[in-house]
């Protein structure tokens, strides 16, 4: 390998980059990195411990992470001058410390977009499920204690009509309203920036600048916003006391967006009427009060769990290691902390 050029937004690369891929892919996107790269894959998709990591990032000019791989300020500094790029393969890049990388002047990319529908799909998903009591159903036939149809028996809640708040009205925010609205719901959003006046009337969405009457006033609460500092427990204690006792709380996102132990006593108590959630604080572990609790409907992170979305976010990363080897700026390189 010869490096040509090199400056803080790509360096062209004579003959095969060293590729360090940290989790499995699908064979086909795997098959077309080792076509075109020198590829390190884990085949056996075990998570890389934190001395792997930093011994990957030693020995390539690309590291593909995915969400499971934290990559700090440590990690990074100790990174050989060698490598060039972070191509996440995943829209979120929460767990990769962009200051610390543009310090160094190394590159990150991510996949924005692809598990849009996928993701918004899974959220709609929940918003059925949990007013209809579908896990609580599930499990009653499963252990065999389903005694037959009654009027009176197992009655939920319909959605139709019912006020959806949308906290976080990026892409898949959006692709929710979108979803909601063929539902009958009527949707209302916080976000950092209002929408356009076109866009809101697309989705039928209405704009809730105060964030706490917009979680007394919804029905259900789904979060679509990216976990950060800011937004670090954005559903508290105090915040889930503001919620109406027949309200449903919906998390596709990040775990991190919910205080897990205030909600698990707002569920247990009553406080709130049920929860859907993907995603969890401290996965793979997921707290077994969570699980435990029959108003509430627990996935093991599927939002982006199909085979058209990973295919896609495989190309992407794909397209980004081939811009940047070539000396191009990568159509994905994540800009903030940038200057």
């Amino acid at each position: 390998m010869t490096v040509v050029t090199d400056t803080p937004l790509a360096r062209r690369i004579a003959g095969k980059p060293r590729v360090q891929v940290t989790r499995h892919l699908l064979p086909s996107v795997e098959a077309r990195m080792s076509e075109l790269f020198d590829v390190v894959l884990n085949t056996q998709d075990r998570p890389l411990s934190r001395d792997e990591l930093v011994a990957a990032m030693n020995d390539c000019d690309v590291l593909v992470p995915t969400v499971t791989d934290r990559i700090d300020t440590e990690m990074i500094a100790a990174a050989s001058d060698r490598l060039g790029l972070i191509a996440n393969f995943g829209a979120g890049i929460e767990h990769i410390d962009l200051a610390a990388a543009r310090a160094r002047k190394l590159i990150v990319t991510n996949t924005p977009g692809v598990f849009t529908d996928d993701t918004a799909d899974l959220a709609m998903m929940l918003i059925l499920s949990v007013p209809r009591r579908l896990g609580e159903g599930s499990r009653l036939v499963r252990d065999g204690k389903w005694t037959g149809w009654a009027p009176t028996a197992m009655l939920g809640h319909c959605i139709g009509g019912k006020r959806l708040g949308i906290i976080g009205m990026g892409r898949i925010g959006q692709a929710v309203a979108h979803r909601a609205r063929a539902f009958g719901m009527e949707v209302v959003y916080h976000n950092r920036h209002r929408l356009p006046p076109s866009i809101e009337t697309m989705f039928g969405a209405r704009y809730e600048p105060d964030l706490e009457l917009l979680i007394a006033e919804s029905d259900i609460i789904s979060l679509h916003c990216p976990a950060g500092a800011g937004t670090h427990h954005l559903i508290n204690a105090a915040r889930l006391k503001e919620m109406k006792s027949t309200a449903y709380l919906i998390n596709t996102a990040r775990g991190d967006l919910i205080d897990e132990e205030a909600l698990i006593a707002a569920l247990a108590s009553g406080e709130i009427a049920g929860a859907g959630l993907d995603v969890f604080a401290n996965e793979p572990k997921v707290d077994p009060r969570l699980i435990a609790l029959p108003n509430v409907i627990t996935l093991p992170h599927l939002g982006s769990a199909t085979i058209e979305g990973r295919a896609h976010a495989g190309e992407k990363v794909i397209a980004n290691i081939r811009f940047w080897v070539d000396g191009h700026r990568p159509p994905d390189q994540v800009l903030e902390g940038w200057a």
